[in-house]
């Protein structure tokens, strides 16, 4: 890679690629220019193809031929061979690189060989996180016209009378891990054939099973191999990710083998020009406290949507939440109509929970060109076959390195050269990375967090173990070192029965409904239309406080809805559609206990602690913020009973700090800030983890500032926090320094969900208690 300051450039030639044309002429706007904080240029790479591997059925080969692919690249073939050998592999390469042909050449050779007669034929088990991402998988499975592969979805829409055709007979079935956890595995008797012939398991997207989801899929993996074993198979696990750190280790981690990654991306790419984008200060609003706020994110994106339009520039912009999707839509469409109103039908957005025909025009419509720009969400990454686009805008940090890559991919899909523009939001984190490149571009991808051995994760999956088959001591070291000591706690809870031959489910309810794999525990909130009855989803019971209390905007599928009441006792929230033209957030109060301090390490007067500890926190208010803008509308008060976590948490503690210094400001200011930063070292989202500080806190008898993972028994945010503290605060104290704000803003010390109303902050007194905090970090961690 290369850089480049943000200068202007000859403006470019007509023989340049549009993309390139166009960010000439961004470079040669002083009005744009000043956004503009860095670009980096990333060279073309070169593709490398291989052979066909000689055990490749020649019926295959012929069909991939016709589809247009004469030969595998290099990795895909590796992976292949991996798969072949009995080795089970990921796949971690670039967006576009063709991963699926890797885990197609095997798996569908074992099916073909396994038709042969006197064959006793092999299966294959598909998992994706979403039903769009299976459903593409299937009909280019379907493609190929290989009438021996007997391919079927198997998820919460495929009708009951299909249900039994699928379980006798389908030789290629694809679903998700929910459907496994909650249908397959409790009915694994239904499924003995295919499970006996069961070869490959493959998991696509692996890189998106983190934290508390990934922890329980993890397990799910585990009784999958428990039952298949029970039936006399040992399925080869094959995955697929997008480029993430230690991909092997992580993939260990998912399914409890040894696993050999595949990393080297052999397949073309053309050269990106990456942009980092930082919208204009607003001169005539104002936030919490007079505090400067910037252009929003979606605002900003709109514009360059519209401009890359006008410029034949086919782009494709990445949004957070379905609602921002929709609002950059409709005002780019809003600017074009006034500058070139033939183009204004040529931008659209995708949401999630489109029908399969609609989302089969929109794929149309994109290679056809007819569709020149596209607002979405990640619905998108996992549900169209999107190649060929000029450009990408990704429109706030999207949580990862590896989600940055993945989203800037889909340009230059094609070996063309690309434009990719990161637009930063206005909060500590985004602020830091449009202003430190390095950040992004000169420090390899994350590794993926998860941890099975939560004893929250754990325990409902051992009670669905034993109601699927009944545990023993040798399925034990299955389910990891932790596994023997949560049973007696579970057989004491009446959960479990202990008898000679094991451990037996002892009641008559379904066990898997202990776990909600995509929730961090508790009855689900299910989200109504008051109106009609009609169930719209649901929300994880320890989110629905801060989602769906009264007066919240809830999103469903790009419909707005207002939330009427939120009844705990019945787990519901009533709804009304609604088009509000604001945005809420909700703000609430923490109450920290320490409970066990399990590592600790001196900071000369400092200590930096990591360990278990209580939170209560309550939601107070919310705030109301005006659409697309973000100007402050507003606050109203909620009325809602605290809530208790048990989690993990990292602290430090500093035992004298200068007089004249407002200590409860500058630790509230260094805590919002560190919060705002720690995603960046800890794969997650800032809403997964919270904080508290306090000049004096009870249990250590000093000034004391937490940061905590925001799920029953901890995700393993905070440890990573810990691990690489030094480098976190560094970071923290950098972002707030490098602000241009004399007091204090959104991109350094304030907080969107501060439920004391960002009150009291101290933004210079937060730089002189981290550069207390940083004077003696030990050697190891400089």
């Amino acid at each position: 890679m290369t850089s480049s300051p943000p200068s202007p450039r000859t403006p470019a030639g007509a023989s340049d690629p549009p993309p390139h044309r166009a960010l000439a002429r961004l470079l040669a706007d002083p009005s744009r220019r000043e956004q503009i904080t860095h670009v980096e240029f990333v060279p073309a790479r070169q593709g490398r193809q291989d052979e066909w591997p000689g055990w490749v059925p020649q019926a295959l080969v012929d069909r991939l031929g016709t589809a247009g692919i004469e030969a595998p690249w290099n990795h895909q073939v590796s992976a292949a061979e991996h798969a072949r050998a009995g080795d089970s592999v990921i796949i971690a390469t670039g967006t576009a690189s063709g991963k699926s042909l890797g885990y197609l050449m095997p798996s569908i050779a074992a099916i073909l060989e396994g038709e042969a007669p006197g064959s006793r034929g092999g299966t294959v088990l598909y998992l994706s996180p979403t039903k769009a991402l299976a459903a593409d998988q299937l009909r280019a499975i379907r493609y190929l016209r290989l009438t021996q592969v007997r391919a079927a979805t198997y998820d919460g829409d495929t009708p009951p009378d299909d249900r039994g055709w699928v379980r006798q007979h389908a030789n290629y079935v694809l679903t998700n891990p929910d459907m496994l956890h909650r249908s397959m595995l409790p009915g694994h008797g239904r499924w003995s054939a295919f499970l006996r012939r069961l070869q490959y398991v493959i998991i696509d997207e692996a890189h998106g099973y983190r934290g508390v989801f990934g922890s329980h899929v993890a397990q799910v993996l585990r009784r999958l191999r428990r039952i298949c074993a029970r039936y006399g198979s040992s399925p080869v696990f094959i995955l697929a990710s997008a480029t993430t750190a230690d991909p092997a280790v992580a993939a260990g981690k998912l399914t409890g083998l040894p696993v050999t990654a595949v990393a080297e991306d052999a397949s073309p790419h053309g050269a990106t020009a990456f942009v980092l984008w930082e919208p204009p200060l607003l001169t005539a609003l104002h936030g919490e406290h007079g505090a400067p706020v910037r252009r929003s994110a979606t605002a900003e994106a709109a514009g360059l949507l519209a401009d890359l339009v006008v410029e034949g520039v086919q782009t494709l912009a990445f949004v957070r939440s379905r609602r921002g999707a929709e609002s950059v839509s409709l005002a780019a469409k809003r600017a074009l109509a006034e500058v070139a109103p033939e183009l204004a039908d040529q931008v659209a957005a995708y949401r999630a929970g489109y029908l399969p025909e609609e989302r089969r025009a929109l794929e149309a419509a994109l290679r056809s060109r007819s569709l020149a720009g596209l607002a979405t969400t990640n619905a998108l990454e996992l549900g169209v076959d999107v190649s060929g686009l000029d450009a990408v805008l990704v429109c706030g940090w999207p949580g990862t390195r590896a989600s940055l890559w993945q989203q800037a991919g889909r340009a230059g899909r094609a070996g063309q050269d690309a434009l990719a523009i990161l637009v930063a939001r206005d909060d500590p984190l985004d602020t830091y990375l449009v202003h430190h490149p390095s950040a992004i571009f000169g420090t390899p991808v994350e590794s993926t967090v998860l941890d099975p051995d939560n004893p929250y994760v754990l325990e409902p999956h051992l009670c669905a173990a034993a109601a699927e088959l009944p545990l023993t001591d040798a399925d034990l070291t299955l389910f990891g070192p932790s596994a023997s000591d949560v049973l007696p706690d579970l057989v004491r809870r009446g959960l479990l029965r202990r008898r000679p031959t094991g451990w037996y489910w002892a009641r008559r309810d379904r066990a898997g409904d202990l776990a909600d794999i995509r929730g961090a525990g508790g009855a689900p909130i299910q989200v109504v239309e008051a109106g009609t009855g009609r169930l719209l989803g649901t929300v994880d019971e320890s989110s629905a406080h801060a989602t769906v209390h009264e007066g919240a905007v809830y999103i469903h599928q790009g419909e707005s809805y207002l939330v009427q009441t939120l009844d705990l006792d019945d787990s519901v929230a009533l709804v009304a559609a609604a088009e509000p033209d604001y945005s809420t957030t909700a703000r609430d109060v923490t109450d920290i206990r320490i409970l066990e301090r399990l590592r600790s390490s001196s900071w000369g007067a400092a200590t930096l602690c990591f360990g278990t500890v209580e939170v209560t926190r309550q939601v107070v208010a919310y705030q109301m913020r005006r659409l697309p803008s973000g100007e402050v509308l507003g606050e109203k008060p909620l009325d809602l009973p605290p809530r208790t976590l048990r989690t993990r948490a990292v602290w430090w503690t500093l035992p004298e700090v200068p007089r004249d210094l407002d200590v409860a400001g500058a630790a509230h200011a260094a805590e919002h800030a560190s919060i705002g930063l720690l995603p960046l070292f800890a794969t997650c989202d800032r809403w997964d983890i919270g904080g508290v500080s306090t000049p004096l806190h009870p249990d250590t008898g000093l000034l004391t500032v937490f940061v905590y993972d925001g799920h029953e028994g901890g995700a393993g945010f905070a440890e990573r926090g810990y691990s690489g503290a030094a480098t976190w605060l560094r970071a923290t104290r950098e972002a707030i320094r490098s602000c241009e704000c004399e007091t204090g803003c959104p991109s350094c010390i304030q907080s969107p969900k501060c439920g004391n109303g960002n009150e009291p902050l101290d933004k210079s007194g937060a730089l002189d208690l981290l550069a207390e905090l940083l004077e003696n970090v030990p050697n190891a961690g400089k």
